[in-house]
């Protein structure tokens, strides 16, 4: 049985990768490189952690 979250429309991504720029303001500009760069900063933690634990895996396992 679908919920009506199920069957609401998805709401389109804020910005794409890729979108025209033409049409931003300096402060929408401003807005999405500061949304990017937490984005980066939380891709680069993730990284970070996978490493650490392939890194103790391979430790464990090399034993």
């Amino acid at each position: 049985m679908k919920s009506e979250e199920d069957e609401a429309p998805r709401r389109p991504a804020a910005f794409e990768i890729g979108q025209p720029l033409d049409l931003l303001s300096i402060a929408e500009l401003e807005e999405r490189i500061e949304k990017l760069r937490q984005e980066i900063t939380r891709l680069e933690a993730a990284r970070a952690a996978k490493q650490a634990a392939s890194a103790a895996a391979d430790a464990f396992f090399k034993k």
